[in-house]
């Protein structure tokens, strides 16, 4: 048996008998959820866990956590590993043992399975460090649910620097897949998203005598419509690009024209200088079309998110590493979405690889779609994500 066989033995022996302890960190964190930036009791808790193993864990950004786990030879090579902590304002309705104790709050986006399964890979990779060398950085990051993303504050207060990973590496669940499952993408993988917030003025009042009115509501209802050209004729048939409206607030009646509407939704898209450009081309659109129709706009472009780009050689070196570990049937090629991740934060400025963990029972259940109230997972996923976490990076390291 060759040294990365049994390397690789080690970690699979170690993640199964520790199998039940993660399980146990990712039903105490589930009971216990905290909303983004709010993570307070749930750092605390990473941080003990930590020390349990040695680790000499550090804050940063008020919530988040950051500890080093050294090899021989630390100063040789780093790898990053990146978990986040933070819940969603969900109502839970999974009637479970670990069901949330935190009214209106849940993690529903699997969140805590992330962060037991990075501790699950710390604990691992803490009971082998004469195995490897170089250094292995984690980061629990908080508030990626939320703009400006708790990543992009890390990256701020230096989470890449001292010592500067040469990689990063990240998962997160995903109930398309079956536990035991993982997918990959190299390259452009998730949007960039942009949260809209526009409100239309005009001259409200009676409904039966719309000639003595600026009508807001078809000023709106023009522009919603019209503002998809910018997707459709502006936008090249080969760049993903998304254009939606969520919210539209009228408050008249049926026969009482407000004086305004407001309206938001998203820009989402997978390359920064169209991002840019498709900005001023909705901002131009809004407010001519408004001055054309005889009202006023206002329209707030947040900026949020970059896209998310999964650094091919990485990429391919983590395909042929979990190939390793779960068997080349069980690793599969997905598809670009559209939906937004702040770990593209670290995929801007350091080679970075998101990829995604199965989390489906092979009976069906625990189906449910991530950010609804009856997200679960099949435990099956707390056993293969630290062991394939501490494989990666063992592979990772030895480049």
């Amino acid at each position: 048996m060759s040294s990365a066989e049994s390397v690789l033995q080690k970690i699979k022996s170690l993640a199964a008998s520790a199998a039940a302890d993660t399980n146990a960190v990712r039903q105490h964190l589930h009971a216990h959820p905290e909303l983004s930036f709010e993570e307070v009791n749930t750092a605390a808790f990473v941080t003990e866990q930590l020390r349990t193993m040695g680790l000499e864990p550090q804050y940063l950004a008020n919530t988040g956590v950051v500890a080093l786990i050294e090899g021989r030879n630390p100063g040789s090579r780093t790898v990053a590993l990146r978990a986040d902590l933070d819940a969603l304002p969900i109502q839970e309705k999974n009637e479970v043992a670990y069901k949330s104790t935190n009214p209106g709050v849940m993690h529903a986006c699997g969140h805590d399975v992330h962060t037991a399964s990075l501790l699950g890979a710390a604990r691992i990779l803490s009971q082998l460090r004469d195995e490897f060398e170089g250094t292995v950085k984690l980061i629990f990051q908080p508030g990626e649910e939320l703009l400006p993303g708790g990543a992009s504050l890390m990256i701020k207060e230096g989470v890449l620097e001292n010592p500067k990973p040469a990689s990063v590496l990240g998962q997160h669940v995903f109930p398309m897949l079956p536990a035991g499952k993982v997918g990959l993408r190299a390259g452009r993988y998730m949007a960039s998203t942009d949260e809209l917030y526009l409100t239309v003025r005009g001259k409200g009042g009676h409904g039966a005598m719309p000639e003595q009115n600026v009508d807001p509501v078809l000023v709106a209802a023009h522009i919603i419509v019209a503002a998809q050209q910018i997707v459709s004729r502006r936008a090249s048939p080969k760049l993903p690009s998304v254009l939606s409206f969520g919210k539209v607030i009228a408050n008249g009646a049926t026969n009482v024209i407000p004086n305004e509407v407001y309206i938001e939704g998203t820009f989402r898209t997978l390359n920064e200088d169209w991002r840019r450009e498709a900005h001023g081309h909705l901002r131009k659109l809004v407010e001519g079309l408004a001055e054309s129709m005889g009202a006023t706009a206002e329209l707030e472009i947040r900026y949020g998110y970059p896209y998310l780009e999964n650094e091919p050689a990485l990429t391919a070196r983590t395909r042929a590493a979990a190939e390793a570990y779960l068997g080349a049937e069980n690793v599969v090629e997905l598809d670009q979405w559209m939906a937004a991740e702040d770990f593209a934060y670290y995929s801007q400025v350091a080679d970075a690889c998101f990829y995604r963990l199965g989390t489906r029972s092979a009976d069906g259940r625990n189906a449910s779609s991530v950010h609804t109230p009856t997200f679960d997972i099949d435990p099956k996923a707390l056993e293969v994500g630290p062991g394939l976490m501490a494989w990666l990076t063992v592979q990772e390291l030895a480049q």
